[in-house]
């Protein structure tokens, strides 16, 4: 399956010359307090935590399902993939080569984000509020709703207090979930490529260039 994986890596790598312009930042207005947020790497893949009380539930609802804590990590990926706990090399393959369906996993937890990832790399990121109200609604926007507004909840997600979400969006070969926390990261005014973020050690190292490395995470991933 070698060749396999070079020419995946060949076709996303060449999907560079498609990349939206990376946005500035939205200004800070002076005195404004800054709005912290985290980027996890889970070793093929990260997610990124925010502050449940800063979330607006006017445009996410997802929040709601998780009442008692104050942090939301929110991770997106493949369907099938991302909810197998041992995938196999035919939905690795279906994942890279076929437009799949997609869904968001959330996870809510309380306590330092450190301690409930001791083993992840994490990095701290400060947004301004409006650079978080626009990371908000690319997630929000990323939701299976109903006419009600309501979520697609699919049942628990992998580890602690955790849902899988249906999503609206296809993963494909130019739309992994690398790409994708990328794309949310650029909509929050951050110096940040989505083409050029395919694996999750390129999507650190650009988020190192404008975050705080709080954790390096020599342990094992989670």
């Amino acid at each position: 399956m070698g060749w396999v994986r070079i020419w995946i890596l060949f076709l996303a790598v060449s999907c560079g010359a498609c990349a939206a312009p990376v946005r500035e930042a939205p200004a800070q207005g002076a005195g404004e307090p800054s709005k912290t947020i985290y980027l996890v790497s889970h070793g093929w893949h990260a997610g990124i935590v925010l502050q449940r009380a800063e979330i607006p539930e006017s445009v996410w609802p997802a929040p709601g399902d998780f009442p008692d804590a104050q942090y939301l990590e929110v991770g997106w990926g493949d369907m099938d993939y991302y909810q197998t706990p041992d995938p196999h090399m035919g939905l690795i393959l279906k994942a890279a080569l076929l437009p799949t369906a997609s869904v968001l996993h959330i996870v809510g937890f309380n306590g330092p984000v450190p301690a409930y990832f001791p083993y992840s790399e994490i990095i701290r990121i400060e947004l301004s509020s409006a650079g978080l109200e626009h990371l908000s609604r690319t997630i929000a926007a990323s939701f299976t709703t109903d006419e009600a507004g309501n979520t697609t909840s699919l049942g628990p997600g992998l580890y602690g207090n955790s849902r899988f979400y249906r999503s609206r969006e296809t993963y494909h070969l130019f739309n992994t979930c690398n790409v994708w926390t990328a794309r949310a990261l650029r909509d929050a005014g951050l110096p940040i490529s989505p083409a050029r973020a395919i694996s999750v050690e390129s999507l650190m190292s650009h988020a190192r260039k404008f975050g705080v490395v709080v954790q390096s995470g020599a342990g094992p991933s989670e």
